[in-house]
């Protein structure tokens, strides 16, 4: 993955979801080719567990949740491991999720500029992201700033 290229990105809406909605419950399904370094995002009321390849799960994973106050935050998701890879591969897996998170979110935000540009208030929401791991050393979670960071 490592720099964003638009070129290389190509945007799937799942229906019912539109650029319009859903707002809360919207789901990014962001995927990659190591190959060609295309990304790909899909987004939905869903995930698309059909676009996760189960050997690798290198996917990153989002959705548009509302707080007690009403405030909406994108939390996302990196599979690290669950207990299947040993310390050290779940600690490179970590390293490269933390390395290419970046990329990552801006193909979520960059894919999705239609529906900011409906809800322009979402673009200085926080982005939280769940490092998933049975390791406690990689099972955290970090704050990415907000999408507006993210827009090229």
């Amino acid at each position: 993955m490592s720099v964003f290229d638009p070129q290389k990105l190509s945007v799937n809406l799942i229906p019912p979801a539109t650029f319009v909605q859903p707002v809360e419950g919207r789901k990014y399904t962001l995927t990659h080719s190591d190959l060609t370094g295309e990304l790909f995002l899909d987004i939905g009321n869903v995930y698309n567990d059909k676009a996760i390849n189960q050997k690798m799960r290198d996917e990153v994973l989002g959705e548009w949740k509302k707080d007690e106050q009403s405030q909406f935050t994108l939390m996302g998701k990196a599979y690290v491991d669950g207990g299947e890879f040993g310390e050290t591969i779940a600690g490179i897996r970590f390293n490269i999720f933390k390395k290419e998170m970046v990329t990552a979110l801006k193909g979520i935000v960059n894919g999705d500029l239609q529906f900011y540009k409906n809800y322009p208030k979402l673009l200085d929401a926080p982005i939280f992201i769940y490092f998933e791991s049975t390791y406690p050393q990689y099972q955290q979670v970090f704050f990415y700033g907000t999408p507006r960071q993210y827009l090229l």
